[in-house]
Formats: structure tokens, C-alpha cells, sequence
């Protein structure tokens, strides 16, 4: 059996002989109740441990991180700690994703209601790899870090998945790099549902080594 924490443990139990008991002694299992329930514990518990890893949080990511755009290979390799692409989906509610400043970065507006439910990737990271991108978005200066609810549009990962892996159009919990302190001439520029660096908007992102 594998734990919580990745050490592997025996799910075979000895056998249990029956001792002398008091008078009036009733036991409410039974010695061969007893053995099954133990068992039925370990593998529960193996099952839990196995469908939700300890310290992995759900993130999701709507403009360069995404597969395919100029800094997804942060996500990568594991020098920034660990990210496991689970699935697709889209903001429960609509929001305004612009793309906006000198170097044509796309933002994710905290203005609910407004703009489009926005396409993205949602993936499971652990706390080495939060903490980067916290540090990666300028959080919390140029973004926050929001917990959103996530329709999920389409569902890989199995690692990291919630107790269920999720159906379309059910939502999770994510992690979202939104930001609420922006210019206010931002809410007037073209809103997005599906960011791409190359797209026809004509803004291509400028990567951070040639600024």
C-alpha cells in the first residue's frame, strides 16, 4: 500500500486468533469482521491516497502558459517543481482577457459578468511550483492569485484529479492569476475567450529576453 506521502506499506495483516474474554464480553465485529474491516480500511485509504497526491493544488492557465505559447516551458522539466496537465475548461462566469501594455501581455480582468467565459488549461502543481508562479506573475502586484470555479470542458489527468474525475461542464476549483488593479481604460480594449500569441489580433507577445 502507498501512503499519502509516497512510502509503501503492507496491506497484509496477520491473522488474528481469538483470546479469552471477560464475562459478558461482546464483541461487535468478530474476529473475522475485524480482518475484513482492516482490510477494507488499507484499501480505502490506498485508493484516497492514490487519487488525490498530499500538497497538489489545481491551477489554471489562460494565456502564455498555456501548450504552445512563449513561456509554457516554464511549466516543464521540473527545475521550477512540478506541473501535471490534467484538462481543459473555461471560466464558470464571463471575464474581460485582454491583451494590453508594451509588451502585449494578456490579462484576465477581475471583472465578472463581463467579456467572455475564457478558455484555458487547468493543471495540478505542488507547492515549489505555486510559489514560482507567484514570483513568475509579479503576484501580488501585477496579478492576484483567485480561487475560481473551472467548467471543465475536457478531463486527462488521473494524478492529482479531484475524488471523481470530473465530467464536461463540471467545475473546479482553480487557482486563477487575474488582476483587479489595472488602468481603467483596459475594460474598453477587445475581449478575448481563447488567447493565442500568433492570433489574428496582430499583438504578438514580446518574450521577456528581448525586453
Amino acid at each position: 500500500m502507498r501512503a499519502a506521502g509516497g512510502v509503501e506499506r503492507n496491506c497484509q495483516f496477520p491473522e488474528i486468533h481469538p483470546r479469552p474474554r471477560p464475562a459478558g464480553f461482546l464483541p461487535l465485529l468478530g474476529e473475522t469482521g475485524m480482518s475484513f474491516f482492516l482490510k477494507d480500511l488499507c484499501l480505502l485509504f490506498k485508493t484516497q491516497s492514490e487519487a488525490s497526491p498530499a500538497g497538489m493544488t489545481h491551477v489554471f492557465v489562460y494565456g502564455t502558459l498555456k501548450r504552445g505559447q512563449p513561456n509554457h516551458k516554464v511549466l516543464l522539466g521540473g527545475t521550477h517543481g512540478r506541473a501535471a496537465f490534467q484538462g481543459w475548461g473555461r471560466t464558470a462566469e464571463p471575464y474581460p482577457l485582454v491583451i494590453a501594455g508594451e509588451h502585449n501581455i494578456p490579462h484576465l480582468l477581475n471583472v465578472p459578468g463581463q467579456g467572455h467565459r475564457v478558455v484555458g488549461e487547468i493543471y495540478a502543481v505542488d507547492e515549489q511550483m505555486l510559489r514560482f508562479l507567484d514570483e513568475f506573475e509579479g503576484c501580488p502586484d501585477m496579478y492576484q492569485r483567485t480561487p475560481l470555479p473551472i467548467a471543465v470542458l475536457e478531463w486527462e489527468g488521473t494524478r492529482g484529479a479531484p475524488r471523481e474525475t470530473p465530467a464536461a461542464d463540471r467545475t473546479v476549483q482553480c487557482f486563477v492569476y487575474s488582476t483587479a488593479t489595472f488602468p481603467p481604460e483596459w475594460l474598453h480594449l477587445p475581449y478575448h475567450d481563447n488567447y493565442d500569441s500568433q492570433g489574428q489580433h496582430g499583438l504578438r507577445y514580446n518574450p521577456r529576453e528581448n525586453r
